[in-house]
């Protein structure tokens, strides 16, 4: 965990926490890898017996976890050797990207001071504001519908895809080692994970469209306005009080401002520290917080959130 503590105090009791049992053994994440490992291969196991569309289904919600998995084992769990985390979280059940890559991109954006800006942050939805005027008139009207609600669900992994394919493309043609290595690991168990399918029965093709992507989908409903351009970097990552059922699915990953603040707290204790400290994060980030993700989809329906030009640090912070 970086120095990233409200108080003294804070500090004291998430070093208790951390020398419990519980903290110290990951039971929790440890437990979490075998729901999400043994529900996802059980369902695929017996989807004939359970029916084609209530098997998507599922197959849909243990995809979605298992990216939260993912982000878990990226952040150093439930061992402390990476090494050991990438083996749990290199399975390619998301399909579109390999673990290593979406690694290096999230322990980028983990540069608070850096956070939302073009050309620094990978995972910012922002553009320069000369790469926005730039753009023509059809892309930007893209973007505005991609910022609306709906349009991060429909449009926004689609986009995804477009880059993370773009950015493989690129890779292969300038001889990145590293990033080609990823890419064909990835596409041989790729390859395999599509084979054992089809010798099941369960098309792969019916996989790619209609469980890994509107799981990619879902992941969309977290990081929609999940930050925001402001001068104060504490200000930029929002608190989402999310119901329970998106708790569980994201990983307590709603509570984003508290993950930014200390990404080395495991996902169990984001929300006890939250509560703990709740309007002292209100105050922290400048009043960023929502009540679930019902307020997002009400409030930016029709209206695009204003994710496009980056206003630079002297930019308004606005929901508009």
């Amino acid at each position: 965990m970086h120095n990233g503590y409200l108080s003294l105090q804070q500090r004291a009791w998430l070093k208790q926490r951390a020398r419990s049992w519980l903290w110290r053994s990951e039971l929790p994440t440890w437990l979490l890898m075998g729901v999400i490992y043994g529900g996802w291969f059980s369902v695929m196991l017996n989807w004939q017996i359970l029916g084609h569309m209530p098997a998507t289904l599922l197959l849909i919600v243990f995809t979605t976890w298992y990216m939260s998995l993912q982000h878990e084992l990226i952040h150093g769990h439930p061992t402390r050797w990476p090494r050991v985390n990438q083996l749990f979280g290199t399975l390619p059940l998301a399909v579109w990207y390999p673990y290593g890559l979406y690694r290096d991109s999230h322990l980028a954006h983990h540069r608070n001071h850096t956070l939302t800006e073009p050309d620094e942050d990978p995972e910012t939805y922002y553009f320069s504001a000369a790469r926005w005027a730039q753009l023509p008139r059809w892309q930007q009207q893209l973007i505005h519908l991609r910022n609306t609600f709906p349009g991060r669900l429909l449009l926004g992994p689609l986009l995804d895809i477009a880059s993370t394919v773009g950015g493989m493309w690129q890779a292969l043609r300038r001889g990145d080692r590293p990033a080609t290595g990823m890419w064909l690991l990835h596409g041989a168990l790729l390859a395999l994970l599509f084979y054992w399918m089809a010798e099941l029965g369960f098309s792969p093709l019916w996989y790619l469209l209609a469980v890994s992507y509107p799981a990619l989908a879902l992941t969309k409903v977290r990081s929609f306005y999940e930050h925001r351009a402001a001068d104060d970097p504490l200000a930029r990552s929002v608190n989402n009080e999310a119901a329970w059922p998106w708790r569980i699915l994201f990983l307590n990953l709603n509570y984003h401002s508290v993950h930014h603040d200390l990404p080395g707290v495991p996902w169990y204790g984001l929300r006890p520290l939250y509560l703990r400290d709740r309007e002292h994060y209100y105050q922290r980030n400048h009043g960023f917080r929502v009540a679930g993700y019902r307020v997002w989809l009400r409030l930016f329906w029709a209206r695009p959130v204003s994710v496009n030009a980056h206003p630079g640090r002297s930019g308004e912070k606005t929901h508009e």
